[in-house]
């Protein structure tokens, strides 16, 4: 673990969607770290502006303004770069952000910008796949329902969110949930379950011992069915074209992906114990 003097530097990569979603929590953030250490401000307009910002940073350490998904996209970028070991992040979050928080992250904006400059660097797990994609904190196949909130939908501010986080037109419509899939899921090279057995839901979390806790709920019929465990380094699934939601993203369809651990793969500056 690393802790940070207040006179270090500091790259303050504002997400353009928390300065439409918040203005007034990403104001006082830039106040508190102004004010505590010498901040360069960038304001990237959309998510390519905010990866040059991220490689051009030179010695001075990431901050990132947003939401989860700022957090992901920023992880990601270090990783694809492979800069992610030697890179401490810190994240104030603004918008959603039950990721950020459930990695220890403190919410509001005076409280998470005193965690940047008083705060300490722990090192994570990370799962990684074959398409460099990562995992912070669970992978779930299938991805779970998710709705738009109508009177969220119909707001200026989420539709902008939404343009931003995806510059292709979308439907804000509900995504449900298909039905039991047939995988195959191998951890370590041992099958856990095969393509003969459907299944409800598959979920993957990395955890702190540099293994990978995997759960796969077989289809029920009566009786509810009891879960297969297993934890290894590597897990593989194949199956028909499935979709998984790896933290607060749904990605594919894709036919098979494997999944490694990278044990204290990153480093997320938190508060100090």
């Amino acid at each position: 673990m690393a802790t940070f003097a207040t006179s270090e530097q500091l790259l303050v990569i504002i997400d353009p969607a928390a300065r439409q979603t918040d203005g007034e929590s990403v104001r006082i953030a830039k106040d508190v770290l102004s004010a505590g250490a010498a901040a360069k401000m960038c304001l990237p307009d959309d998510p390519e502006e905010f990866a040059r910002a991220l490689s051009r940073r030179g010695s001075r350490r990431p901050v990132v303004i947003g939401d989860d998904h700022a957090l992901l996209r920023a992880v990601t970028q270090l990783y694809r770069e492979r800069e992610l070991a030697g890179c401490g992040l810190s994240v104030v979050p603004v918008g959603e952000a039950s990721l950020a928080e459930s990695l220890g992250v403190p919410c509001g904006a005076v409280a998470a910008a005193r965690a940047v400059l008083d705060g300490t660097e722990r090192r994570l797990d990370l799962l990684v796949d074959d398409s460099d994609g990562v995992v912070l904190t669970e992978l779930a196949i299938p991805p779970a329902r998710r709705h738009v909130p109508e009177r969220l939908s119909a707001a200026p501010w989420y539709r902008s969110l939404v343009r931003t986080l995806n510059p292709r037109p979308v439907r804000l419509a509900a995504v449900p949930s298909p039905g039991p899939a047939r995988l195959r899921v191998e951890v370590d090279g041992e099958t856990l379950v095969d393509l003969a057995h459907p299944v409800e839901a598959v979920t993957v979390i990395p955890t702190t011992s540099g293994t990978a806790a995997v759960e796969v709920r077989p289809l029920s019929v009566g009786a509810e069915a009891t879960p297969l465990r297993a934890s290894g380094h590597t897990v593989t699934v194949t199956g028909p074209d499935f979709r998984y939601r790896a933290d607060a993203a749904v990605s594919g369809p894709v036919r098979k992906r494997t999944w490694r651990v990278m044990e204290g793969a990153w480093g997320l500056v938190l508060p100090s114990a």
